[in-house]
């Protein structure tokens, strides 16, 4: 049986700042809502921000939105605090920064249950560091304790970028083994995987080619920094009407009564075999949340 399946193409970070963006994104097509505490704040505006995205989650009137927070890291002083303060406002996940090893996954597990934090309350992990990468696929495997509440990686590239001073190219061959490792190791325990961020607002040709880079790579969506880039990702990591047309095709051969049981049947002159139909099942259902 096939787990419910949630849309995540278009994450949009929020500064929790800015009063007027909490309130904007009530209105936007994102299918996540990431408020931000950490990078788009400024140390002197983290105590506001904290406020006002827990107040605003509390509130709710984001209809289907997913909404996450993130917090700042575990090691700065805000930490404590941001934690304490999500988990009060019942956001669907709490995102950490700079996840090193999956020890710090347990250690705000253990602080999450002390907290008492709703138990739907999820946690995301940044992976943006050299060490991450590293240890990826330990970090990864950490979603099988229930404890970690890890459900989804988000990749942080600009903050990659900055350790180990690769550039930003187009095709992003200097990441692309980062992505693809931390993609492998997400899909081998069964958690979704964002992408990371396309810096060039303006530059729509260029976000457009990283969004079908990822979507083929295998993400489930990308993060983004402005409301422009939404419309784009959105249609970019949803299944095409080809796609889909293709799908309930291959679907309804292997529904057939004279193809019951097989593993391989041929259609519109391909091989195609079980696994292709539960691909297939699999973008309909994704179509179908979409729509929903």
């Amino acid at each position: 049986m096939m787990t419910t399946i949630r849309p995540r193409r278009s994450a949009l970070y929020m500064p929790g700042s800015n009063a007027r963006a909490l309130e904007k994104a009530r209105e936007l097509a994102a299918d996540v809502l990431i408020l931000d505490l950490e990078d788009a704040v400024a140390p002197d505006a983290k105590a506001v921000a904290r406020d006002q995205v827990c107040t605003a989650v509390k509130a709710g009137g984001y209809g289907k939105r997913e909404l996450v927070i993130r917090v700042n890291g575990l090691a700065t002083p805000w930490f404590s605090d941001d934690l304490a303060a999500a988990a009060a406002a019942a956001p669907a996940a709490i995102l950490l920064p700079k996840v090193d090893s999956p020890e710090t996954l347990r250690e705000v597990g253990r602080r999450l249950d002390v907290l008492q934090a709703a138990p739907e309350i999820a946690v995301w992990a940044m992976i943006e560091t050299p060490l991450a990468i590293l240890d990826v696929e330990r970090i990864a495997r950490a979603a099988r304790d229930p404890a970690t509440r890890l459900s989804c990686f988000v990749m942080g590239t600009n903050d990659l970028a900055k350790e180990t001073r690769a550039r930003f190219v187009p095709g992003r061959a200097p990441m692309l083994p980062w992505l693809t490792s931390a993609l492998l190791a997400a899909r081998a325990h069964g958690i979704d995987i964002l992408d990371g961020v396309y810096n060039e607002i303006r530059d729509e040709a260029g976000f457009r080619a990283e969004c079908e880079q990822g979507r083929d790579l295998g993400f489930d969506g990308k993060t983004l920094i402005h409301p422009s880039q939404l419309s784009p990702a959105n249609a970019i990591f949803a299944p095409d009407e080809a796609e889909l047309a293709r799908a309930r095709a291959i679907i309804a051969a292997f529904d057939q009564p004279e193809n019951a049981g097989k593993g391989a049947i041929q259609l519109d002159g391909r091989m195609v075999e079980l696994l292709h139909a539960e691909m297939a099942r699999r973008t309909v259902a994704l179509a179908e949340a979409i729509a929903a």
